[in-house]
C-alpha cells in the first residue's frame, strides 16, 4: 500500500483516485480549499498532478517545501483552448509543463505519463479494441519504476509501458494533445489512446 495525494478532483482526478483506492492504495483528493493541498502532499509518498494544466505550474510551486523528496506523477496536458473548450495550442512550445515543474521542483522526483488519452482509458485501457500504450518521461529511474507499479495496478500491462527517458521527452506526449480535438470532432467523445503500432 503506498500514501497518495491526488491533486485535482474533477473527472481525471475522482477516476484515478477511486481506482487507485480499489487497488489498495491509501488516497486522499485535495480540492480547492485553502490548505488542503499542502496537508495531503505532506500526508503522501507520491503525489498525482490532476489539476488543470494552464494553472499547474503556478499551484505546484507554491507548494515546492511540501513536495520535497516526493514522486510528482503528472498527467496534465497544459494547453490554450479554442472557442469549443477543446485544446488548440501549448502553453510551453518548445518546452513541456513537466519539464517546467521539474525546474520548479529540483527536489521533486517528476514522471509524465497518461496524458495521450481519454480520461477513461487510465483506469481501464484493456476497454479499448487495440492494446494502447501509455508512455513515462522523467529523469529518476528509481520514481518511473514506482510510476510502472502504480499503472499496473491500474490495469496496465507491462508491454504496453514505453519508457522514452528524460523529462525533456515529455514535450512528445504533451504535443500529442494536438491530436484530440479533431479526434473527438470525427469520433465524438468515445475512448481512444494515441498508440504505437508495432
Amino acid at each position: 500500500m503506498t500514501t497518495i495525494a491526488v491533486l485535482g478532483n474533477g473527472r481525471v482526478g475522482g477516476n484515478l483516485a477511486t481506482a487507485l483506492t480499489r487497488a489498495g492504495h491509501e488516497v486522499s483528493v485535495a480540492g480547492r480549499a485553502a490548505g488542503a493541498a499542502a496537508a495531503a502532499v505532506r500526508a503522501a509518498r507520491i503525489v498525482i498532478n490532476a489539476t488543470p494544466g494552464a494553472g499547474s505550474l503556478e499551484r505546484l510551486a507554491a507548494l515546492r517545501e511540501e513536495l520535497r523528496d516526493r514522486i510528482l506523477v503528472d498527467v496534465s496536458n497544459a494547453t490554450v483552448d479554442g472557442p469549443d473548450g477543446l485544446p488548440a495550442g501549448l502553453i510551453y512550445p518548445g518546452s513541456s509543463l513537466a519539464e517546467q515543474l521539474q525546474v520548479a521542483l529540483p527536489e521533486t522526483r517528476v514522471v509524465k505519463t497518461l496524458n495521450t488519452m481519454l480520461f477513461p482509458v487510465m483506469t481501464a485501457p484493456a476497454m479499448l479494441t487495440r492494446a494502447p500504450d501509455v508512455f513515462l518521461s522523467g529523469e529518476d529511474p528509481q520514481a518511473k519504476e514506482v510510476v510502472r507499479g502504480l499503472l499496473g495496478d491500474l490495469g496496465w500491462r507491462e508491454e504496453w509501458i514505453t519508457d522514452l527517458g528524460g523529462i525533456q521527452t515529455a514535450r512528445a506526449t504533451e504535443a500529442a494533445i494536438l491530436f484530440v480535438p479533431h479526434v473527438i470532432r470525427t469520433s465524438g467523445f468515445a475512448p481512444f489512446a494515441i498508440s504505437i503500432a508495432r
